[in-house]
């Protein structure tokens, strides 16, 4: 039988994860977490430190619990490069420069059309990404990758947006380059001109993945649902974004509802979750009662002054949206249920309580919260630019980038490169997402 590697054996990029999330702060935890000794940390900090990715704390020294000389505190650098993040809506998107510890260096937020196409939203996205650029003072030369969130499935290996009811024009289109394309004609060039880190991801996994690492961080089952103009949910289990085999996990919005036969989808079909109780549904059902109503954004206009009509549809819709999740938690056991997007506001809460703790077994919902979203309208871009910054750093791909900077600077005894397909360097010594045969090796320029 296989043994797992000891983990005297961890490398930098190892360390750097143990710094980053908080696991050991000091040389010496350092020391005692991965069993490595004091002379492999200091060689291995030293790496990180001339990355620019690791700096001593200018705070205050930590206590040796020896009794030794007080140790200086770790951190990661979060200022040593630049993330980009857009988060699309059906009918509008918010953009943003981040550092890499998600402060927002910049911030854009304005009405933008998926119906459009993705030949004009993402051009549209790169002469915003310019703008913000330079209002935050810096060039493309700092930024190590983008992150994007959108309304449909995704097929995160391939980059590629699958099947989207949402978002026609879409389907299979080349994101990647054609957003490298456009930050190159806004910008001038940079880094988008050689394979720019590109990930896209659905809404709802990103705003999971943010609003669990943000408030409930020892979360082991985390489920959020969405209820915007559509409907999806996000799962994030031991800290990772559930996608399924192809992007698919979480689309509940299709789930199909006795009693509505006549409730046209956007997919096609008749009677989906979506088609009864999303913000867009209930727009439709108050442009109807007489409260005209353009978009689910509208919806949650009429529920911010207490429109009658719409507490009262918000409420129905909840209960409807509950009685899907009653097999959702069952299904996945979570600890947390979070209901973010347009409606999520007491009306549909206490909906979705009512048939949720109806419906499912005490067992399954006696440790269960269920709340509505902490970041609001911030949750797509934190969610985003944490995806990024995750990807870039963990430990394979860190130490495969250590590992190019070092031999493009000719350092003897340079650790060698992980044997990982899928690495591939941009001109800022950053892997590529993989997409098509390998890339001819890259020097890079710092």
């Amino acid at each position: 039988m296989n043994q797992p590697k000891p983990m005297n054996q961890a490398s930098a990029g190892h360390l750097l994860r143990l710094i980053r999330r908080g696991q050991a702060g000091t040389r010496g935890e350092l020391q005692r977490v991965t069993g490595l000794s004091r002379s492999t940390v200091s060689a291995r900090l030293d790496q990180l430190f001339r990355a620019g990715w690791v700096r001593e704390h200018a705070g205050d020294p930590v206590a040796d619990p020896t009794g030794g000389r007080p140790a200086v505190r770790l951190e990661f650098d979060g200022s040593h490069a630049a993330v980009l993040v857009a988060d699309l809506e059906t009918r509008n998107a918010r953009v943003a420069v981040l550092d890499l510890n998600g402060e927002v260096l910049a911030e854009h937020a304005g009405r933008l059309l998926i119906d459009d196409g993705p030949a004009v939203v993402l051009d549209r996205l790169g002469a915003w990404f310019a703008e913000l650029l330079t209002k935050a003072g810096t060039g493309m030369e700092k930024v190590c990758g983008v992150g994007l969130s959108v309304p449909g499935p995704v097929d995160f290996a391939s980059g590629e947006i699958v099947q989207p009811p949402m978002m026609p024009g879409w389907d299979g289109f080349p994101v990647r380059e054609a957003l490298r394309a456009a930050l190159l004609r806004h910008t001038g060039g940079g880094a988008a001109e050689g394979g720019l880190p590109v990930l896209i991801e659905n809404d709802a996994n990103v705003m999971a993945y943010a609003e669990q690492r943000l408030g409930f961080p020892d979360c082991s089952a985390f489920l959020l649902v969405k209820v915007s103009t559509g409907i999806g949910a996000g799962v994030v289990v031991d800290g990772e974004m559930y996608r399924g085999i192809d992007g698919g996990a979480g689309d509940i919005g299709h789930i199909r509802l006795s009693g509505f036969p006549d409730a046209l989808c956007r997919c096609g079909s008749y009677g989906c979750l979506a088609a009864v109780a999303s913000g867009r549904a209930l727009a439709e059902q108050l442009t109807a009662a007489g409260v005209p109503t353009a978009s689910g954004s509208g919806v949650r206009d009429q529920l911010a002054i207490g429109q009658p009509d719409a507490v009262r549809l918000a409420r129905a819709a909840g209960r409807q949206v509950g009685e899907v999740l009653a097999t959702v938690v069952t299904l996945l056991n979570p600890g947390v249920l979070v209901i973010a997007g347009d409606l999520a506001g007491p009306p549909f809460l206490t909906g979705v309580r009512e048939l949720l703790y109806q419906r499912a077994m005490p067992r399954t919902t006696a440790e269960l919260q269920v709340v509505t979203g902490r970041l609001g309208d911030h949750a797509g871009l934190a969610g985003a630019g944490a995806m990024v910054v995750e990807y870039l750093y963990a430990p394979d791909r860190a130490d495969a980038r250590l590992a190019a900077r070092a031999e493009a600077r000719g350092v003897p005894g340079a650790p060698a490169a992980p044997e990982a397909s899928d690495v591939r360097e941009s001109p800022h010594g950053l892997p590529a997402v993989p997409s098509g045969p390998a890339a001819p090796p890259f020097v890079p320029g710092r």
